[in-house]
């Protein structure tokens, strides 16, 4: 992993050239609203302090270079011919250019980016969506194309899903964008808009602890419960008018069907049901600076996750289990699609360093393995900055 100085040194090293425009692009948390953004709800992301950052130049050509500084790899290909790429990474970035190609978007010059950052890959903070945000940005300042940040967000996605060949929701592009300090992003995911949530509280730090498990899991179960929710949603269709999404059930609606369900599919749309009941009552909580009862909207959300939504797995379920236990720790759920990654945390920061010892010695013995710590602080989204 790069910080920024070590990126500019690939740049120059790689092109021997005066570099134009700067983006810092960074990775994601997000506190509450899992598995609600296909179903059209509200989620509570937020940008953090470790990031990618790009460094564009025009070069006078045909052609886009491409290198990342993490890798130490590269690709180039004449800029109106794009294809699919054998480096995957490569696919993230050149999706980006291609759906503006798409949008009729015309470039007059190649360009070279040198990019790297310090987001921890597999760690569920975002990295592939910082990377299709950042170079849409530097893209659409190095050639003034004048794109919103909502349709730049949109744009990522779309990339992600074409060239990537990932079906991903708006939440993590979104977040990369819109991101704004001390603050969590309440973002509509059925309208595709959002409100900001101050998140500044002086005695407590957000920490993620990283399992080491990777979703291995993941793609094929988020295709089912997603599949699951449109079931059910399909199913109280023929009992209620205007559904769109579960957005639009409330709890009563949905248990007063409870015996037309397979049970399973039952399951599933109650934990969306109830999580979206958790984002009122959170966005309750912040507003009344309630810290407390937030955290324990977290707990729940993650015993949701495990036992409706079955998404969490041993070792999510033991870091979880390991932090109720410490009086320093407000809340903990695991974090993403499940199966894996890590767990976000709400700690007292004169309590974190001796939780950490703990958590460390206590997950070593019973995995073999020390985690992967974050601390993480909730930062600006994507920033702009002649070079």
């Amino acid at each position: 992993m790069n910080n920024f100085s070590g990126v500019m040194s690939c740049f120059e090293a790689s092109f021997k050239t005066t570099p134009e425009i700067v983006v810092r692009a960074p990775g994601r948390i997000n506190l509450l609203g899992e598995h609600t953004d296909y179903n059209e709800g509200f989620v509570l992301p937020a940008a953090i302090d470790k990031a990618v950052w790009f460094i564009f130049s025009r070069n006078n050509t045909g052609n886009v270079k491409i290198v990342s500084s993490d890798l130490n790899e590269e690709v180039e290909l004449p800029i109106n011919e794009l294809q699919k790429s054998e480096s995957s990474w490569a696919n993230f970035l050149l999706g980006v250019i291609h759906v503006l190609q798409q949008k009729g978007f015309k470039f007059n010059s190649g360009f070279d980016v040198c990019f790297g950052g310090n987001i921890p890959l597999g760690a569920g903070l975002s990295s592939s969506a910082a990377i299709e945000s950042g170079m849409c940005m530097g893209i659409n300042e190095l050639f003034n194309l004048n794109i919103s940040r909502k349709d730049m967000a949109l744009i990522a996605q779309k990339a992600e899903h074409e060239f990537a060949g990932v079906n991903c929701g708006i939440m993590d592009m979104y977040a990369s964008i819109f991101g704004k300090e001390n603050h969590l992003i309440k973002l509509d995911c059925k309208n595709i808009s959002h409100e900001y949530l101050p998140f500044d509280f002086e005695n407590y730090k957000i920490v993620l602890f990283n399992t080491g498990v990777k979703h291995n899991l993941g793609d094929s179960a988020y295709n089912t419960r997603r599949s699951q929710c449109e079931h059910g949603l399909a199913l109280l269709s023929n009992y209620y008018d205007g559904l769109s999404s579960l957005r639009d059930v409330n709890l009563s609606m949905l248990e007063s069907k409870e015996q037309e369900f397979d049970p399973e599919v039952f399951k599933r749309c109650k934990y969306v049901v109830n999580e979206a009941e958790r984002m009122t009552l959170a966005t309750l909580a912040l507003e009344n600076k309630d810290l407390v009862s937030f955290g324990a909207l977290m707990y729940e959300t993650h015993n949701g996750l495990k036992n409706e939504y079955e998404v969490s797995c041993p070792e999510l379920d033991f870091l979880v289990d390991l932090v109720k236990k410490e009086s320093g720790v407000l809340g903990a759920r695991m974090m993403g699609g499940g199966f894996g990654g890590c767990t976000i945390n709400i700690i007292e920061k004169s309590k974190i360093k001796e939780i950490r010892q703990r958590v460390s010695e206590k997950y070593e013995l019973a995995y073999g393995f020390i985690p992967e710590i974050y601390e993480v602080l909730i930062s600006e989204g994507c920033t702009v900055e002649k070079a």
